[in-house]
């Protein structure tokens, strides 16, 4: 005879999991902002940049927000550029030739 599923277990490990990846998902967006230098910006100029560059929906144009020299950007590459805003705003970081980056003060 077959076990049965403990549909209660699964569902909290699944909420458990969730809560667990949105925490990290946060301390990782926090961190990013701390590298980058944005911490010295208001709340309102940050959520108002992001959100220019999240409605942004040209390639010509969000290419061009990407690769924009602003204070410490140089600390990245274009790649990296390019896998930490589409993961801030929901993209795949699965791109062809785009691998994690290492931010800088977290070499290993």
């Amino acid at each position: 005879m077959r076990k049965q599923r403990d549909f209660d277990a699964d569902l909290k490990a699944l909420e458990d999991k969730a809560r667990e990846l949105k925490t990290r998902k946060v301390r990782q967006l926090g961190e990013l902002v701390i590298a980058i230098g944005a911490d010295t910006l208001t709340v309102e100029e940050l959520a108002g940049a992001l959100i220019v560059l999240a409605e942004t929906k040209e390639a010509g144009k969000r290419e061009a927000l990407i690769s924009r020299r602003i204070s410490a950007s140089g600390a990245f590459s274009t790649s990296a550029r390019r896998f930490i805003i589409s993961s801030v705003i929901g993209g795949s970081s699965n791109q062809v030739g785009v691998s994690n980056p290492t931010l800088p003060g977290n070499r290993r």
